[in-house]
């Protein structure tokens, strides 16, 4: 194995046992909380948390200062306060953190087009391709890990494995700042003493009857008969566990996997009734979604709202578009109409969302105009804002309505 402290030898020659394992697991370290370090250096030293910061909010990233506290991710914010009340707390800033992985991901694909994005932070890539001109898988990892360090002044954590299931693993095991390699003949012993929660699909009610069958670790489960997991758990589940245990996993590096959907929400520091917030709350989603469409050169055919009850109980109302769009207007008339059809309009809500699915690419779509339509409309007006945004900032532009609602709370 390969940790942060070094190679270990693994072959009688002294080389380094990886020819096979060409899939990378790559995460990046406290990424949120490592960008607003580097935004604001005069916090060296001491904590930084990043998350809402009203009485419902919840923290979406702590570095590992905060950590050592007991503070963690999708704590709530009031707990992670009293728990290290020295901290400094950034509300999340997407643009910056959208900006920072692209470069990151940048550097990913400098080194092979087999990079499969799994969220802003991480991401595997298959080294297959580049070992004949970059050297080995864990050469290819170290090489990462210093560019990412060098041209970005972060850290990543980089899993090397045969597999996705053991690479994620390894990249979480060897957090922050290592580097770990687990070559096929010592998968076993890597995965065994884990326990069953380690294993990729399962959750807390999962765990429990695999608790109640005496499967403790993935060790145990792996020394089950496939029969008798899928009997216990179904044939899908039970299969699936099954093959990881073993540290099995079929699955490979999709290049530049599309995203399924683009959507926002945002939990309200009170539980809200009145429709005209909600409304100005889905016209400045619609707005934020759309953004990410044009940004992404996506276009998307159905828009779905999320509206949850100040009992926790949720809703979702979605409508397939005619034609699909990348156009705040036109998400935001159909969002407003699913929440005025929900029956929820007096309601008091907690939280509100809009999403759009049904994505494709933003060329692929060739619109016919009608007869009466003009040929400059929403869309060209909104890629005009897109471009003042991009070189004064977010907020330089926005709807009336929304800035009406920036006087009304100042």
């Amino acid at each position: 194995m390969v940790g942060a402290d070094g190679i270990e030898p693994l072959v009688p020659d002294g080389t380094v046992a990886d020819a096979d394992c060409t899939i990378l697991h790559l995460d990046m370290d406290a990424f949120f909380a490592s960008v607003e370090r580097l935004r604001h250096p005069e916090t060296r030293g001491r904590p930084i948390i990043v998350g809402g910061t009203g009485p419902r909010g919840v923290v979406a990233s702590a570095d590992y200062i905060a950590r050592t506290y007991g503070v963690h991710s999708a704590m709530p914010m009031v707990r992670a306060l009293r728990l290290c009340p020295d901290a400094i707390v950034f509300p999340p800033d997407g643009a910056a953190y959208r900006e920072a992985s692209e470069a990151v991901m940048d550097i990913f694909r400098a080194i092979t087009p087999e990079v499969e994005p799994v969220s802003l932070d991480e991401a595997f890539l298959d080294v297959a391709g580049a070992r004949r001109r970059l050297g080995g898988p864990v050469r290819i990892a170290e090489l990462i890990r210093a560019r990412v360090r060098e041209e970005q002044r972060l850290t990543c954590s980089v899993g090397v494995a045969a597999t996705k299931f053991v690479a994620k693993l390894a990249s979480t095991r060897c957090k922050p700042d290592g580097l770990l390699l687990v070559p096929t003949d010592r998968v076993t012993a890597f995965l065994d003493p884990m326990p069953v929660g380690a294993l990729w699909g399962v959750g807390e009610k999962t765990e429990q009857h695999l608790v109640r069958l005496g499967l403790r670790t993935v060790g145990d489960v792996a020394r089950v008969a496939p029969d008798t997991l899928r009997r216990e758990l179904g044939q899908a589940v039970g299969g699936r566990l099954s093959e990881l245990a073993r540290g099995r996993d079929e699955r490979r590096v999709v290049p530049g996997s599309p995203d399924k959907s683009i959507g926002t929400e945002e939990t309200f520091d009170r539980d809200v009734d009145d429709p005209g917030v909600i409304n100005r709350e889905l016209l400045r989603q619609s707005e934020a979604v759309a953004r990410r469409l044009r940004a992404s050169g996506q276009m998307g055919r159905v828009v779905v709202v999320k509206l949850r009850r100040a009992d926790f109980s949720t809703i979702t109302r979605s409508r397939t578009l005619a034609e699909p769009t990348d156009v705040a207007r036109e998400i935001n008339t159909v969002a407003r109409e699913l929440y005025a059809a929900s029956g929820l309009e007096r309601v008091r809500l907690r939280l509100v969302g809009v999403r759009v699915e049904g994505l494709g690419g933003a060329e692929e779509v060739h619109r016919q105009l009608a007869f009466d339509e003009p040929e400059t409309g929403w869309r060209e007006a909104e890629q005009a804002m897109d471009r003042v945004t991009r070189r004064f900032g977010p907020g330089a532009i926005k709807p009336a309505a929304l800035a009406r609602r920036d006087e009304d709370d100042a």
